[in-house]
């Protein structure tokens, strides 16, 4: 039976993640694992997760996970939610800045204090709520999700990639931001998927399909 790794590196909101899963990847396994070598073997790998990019870095290395979710993201189906999308890239200024994994080249960013709308009224920060989310490209994961649909977003920081050719999607706050982004078998979203209703389920429903091409 085709399995479906979710990683557990204490942070994120897994068993939401690994429902919404549950329920839409039919006939496939769904674990919940921060076991290497049950990640390193399973057919699709989902890294969430959840708060700070330093707490999320030094998880990732005190549980040895570091270099087994990078191998993944280079080698088989992959999904990064929220902070799973953000530690991809190379560095977060988040606490006078960390290191992150260096998938790609890029830093995250502090959306700022002082965030305003095209009004000139000021905006709460977290970005919390639904937004919409426009696609940049045809991606087989957008199947079935009309373009502007809206997801479910809880960050106050957003990626800023060095390759714009690796955008998938940009949301509005304030400004433009990318919300996803992908290449090859990676595909990762600043929003929440398995907070999203149905356009969420039908993203996971896509990404359990995907063979990563």
């Amino acid at each position: 039976m085709p399995e479906i790794a979710v990683v557990d590196y204490g942070m994120g909101n897994l068993r939401s993640v690994a429902k919404a899963l549950e329920y839409v990847a039919e006939g496939q396994n769904v674990v919940v694992t921060s076991e290497a070598d049950v990640i390193e073997n399973a057919d699709r790998v989902v890294f969430p997760g959840q708060g700070a990019a330093r707490d999320c870095m030094q998880e990732l290395v005190d549980r040895k996970l570091a270099d087994v979710v990078l191998k993944a993201a280079q080698e088989k189906p992959f999904l990064g939610i929220c902070m799973g999308m953000q530690v991809l890239l190379s560095h977060s200024e988040e606490n006078n800045g960390v290191d992150c994994l260096g998938l790609y080249g890029g830093d995250v960013h502090f959306f700022g204090k002082e965030l305003k709308n095209e009004q000139g009224e000021k905006l709460k920060i977290p970005h919390m709520g639904w937004n919409g989310v426009h696609h940049k490209k045809n991606h087989i994961l957008w199947h079935g999700i009309d373009d502007g649909s809206r997801f479910y977003f809880v960050h106050s920081y957003y990626i800023d990639p060095e390759d714009a050719s690796i955008v998938e999607a940009t949301t509005q706050y304030g400004f433009e931001f990318v919300s996803a982004i992908g290449r090859d078998n990676v595909f990762a979203v600043q929003f929440h998927p398995e907070k999203s209703a149905q356009d969420g389920l039908q993203l996971l429903k896509n990404f359990s399909k995907w063979n990563g091409q």
